[in-house]
């Protein structure tokens, strides 16, 4: 348990409090909350690959609340709950109330009487999701003021239109793992490029996250799209804010070969412009059927206008020593394979796709870490009694 100790002892030096907060925009923390994730996450992989159960609640709830499809971050936020003890339950809104008129207000109290955490994504409305997700604090505070709920439960973000932390958080612990320590990526240039897909409507968060994220750590963050593609506006500005203050550099163009070059990390990722979103987010309120047929026929003609956007043999030549890291947050659109033309060559991915499987394999910890310390006080604490008393996960 020599390692458990090392991550307990950084972690206590942090001093960082994150209890009874939510976790919805990574920006919105400061760098030793962000390094406190990090650290309880590392410290839950290494209790269960040591098979000591983290089980910390005997009892309780985790409501999953997924406004969009999704196979990675559904499946990581019921490993992360289970990993704690926590039993967890789908907020399905075409089985409830919600779909009868019931307000957020009402549901976000209903389905939170013995419930300690609430996972949330809402991701397809531009101007929306995190809109929504503020909304819910807002009540849950409102319940646990006028002693409707016996305890505010936590919110994490698992998508909204902004930011997707689960993810780039996730990210950055495999980069932490991959190279070694937070103080190696320091200097490291990461390529966060759009990337050709045969399909449109896909959020911004993603980059956003990366970009609003990677320049807190004294990276070089190079985002490169084609012209119209933009972010949106005030997440890009938080990116300069970020890398001023860390020492890093944040570059923004438009030619993927220019942000490939001398990379040591890319990471090709397919969004919507974020004009598009913005129209789609009408279309979608208005329920105006022919109106987003129209608006997705268009965007996939713009978008066959950049094929040659995809991460190729050849752009990944223009890499440092051409040995670049690949990353996705998956699925990624693979030519050849689950698509005629898209983002990545086939022989690419297959190339990284272990690697690939990693960075995904850090999201369950990431979300059991930001769980635990928003519900639990002395997360140094807690996870040394944990290791103490040693209860064998799986026996045999």
């Amino acid at each position: 348990m020599s390692e458990l100790n090392r991550l307990l002892k950084e972690l206590e030096g942090l001093n960082a409090d994150l209890h009874e907060k939510d976790f919805l925009l990574t920006w919105d923390k400061s760098e030793a909350e962000l390094k406190s994730v990090l650290l309880v996450a590392e410290s839950l992989r290494d209790l269960y690959r040591n098979n000591i159960s983290a089980r910390c609640f005997e009892s309780g709830l985790a409501i999953s609340n997924f406004r969009d499809q999704s196979t990675r971050t559904r499946f990581s936020f019921a490993s992360a709950s289970n990993l704690l003890g926590l039993a967890v339950q789908d907020l399905d809104e075409t089985k409830s109330q919600i779909a009868h008129g019931e307000t957020v207000r009402e549901t976000a109290n209903m389905i939170s009487f013995l419930t300690e955490v609430i996972g949330i994504r809402d991701d397809m409305y531009l101007g929306a999701g995190h809109t929504y997700m503020l909304e819910v604090a807002e009540a849950l505070d409102d319940g646990y003021r006028n002693g409707v709920l016996p305890q505010r439960p936590a919110i994490v973000n698992l998508q909204c239109d902004v930011d997707h932390p689960t993810q780039a958080m996730a990210d950055l612990m495999w980069l932490k793992e991959y190279y070694g320590g937070l103080d190696q990526l320091k200097g490291k240039k990461i390529a966060m490029t759009w990337a050709y897909s045969p399909s449109y409507g896909k959020p911004l968060s993603v980059p956003q996250g990366i970009i609003g994220l990677m320049t807190r750590f004294g990276m070089q963050v190079s985002l490169a799209h084609p012209p119209d593609y933009d972010l949106i506006p005030d997440v890009v500005d938080v990116a300069n804010k970020n890398a001023a203050e860390s020492g890093g550099t944040f570059e923004h163009g438009n030619s993927m070969e220019d942000a490939f070059k001398d990379a040591d990390i890319v990471y090709p990722k397919s969004w919507a412009p974020y004009h598009v979103m913005g129209k789609r987010t009408e279309l979608l309120r208005a329920k105006d059927t022919d109106g987003l047929k129209q608006l997705e026929q268009a965007c996939l003609a713009e978008n066959a206008n950049y094929k040659d956007w995809e991460c190729t043999e050849e752009k990944m030549k223009l890499t440092k020593s051409g040995k670049a890291l690949y990353m996705h947050c998956l699925p990624a659109d693979i030519t050849g394979v689950s698509c005629k033309e898209g983002e990545v060559s086939d022989s690419v991915f297959e190339r990284y796709r272990l690697e690939t499987y990693k960075e995904a394999g850090a999201k369950p910890f990431i979300i059991a870490a930001m769980m635990l310390t928003s519900r639990m006080k002395d997360p140094v604490g807690l996870l040394g009694q944990l290791a103490k008393r040693g209860t064998v996960r799986k026996i045999g």
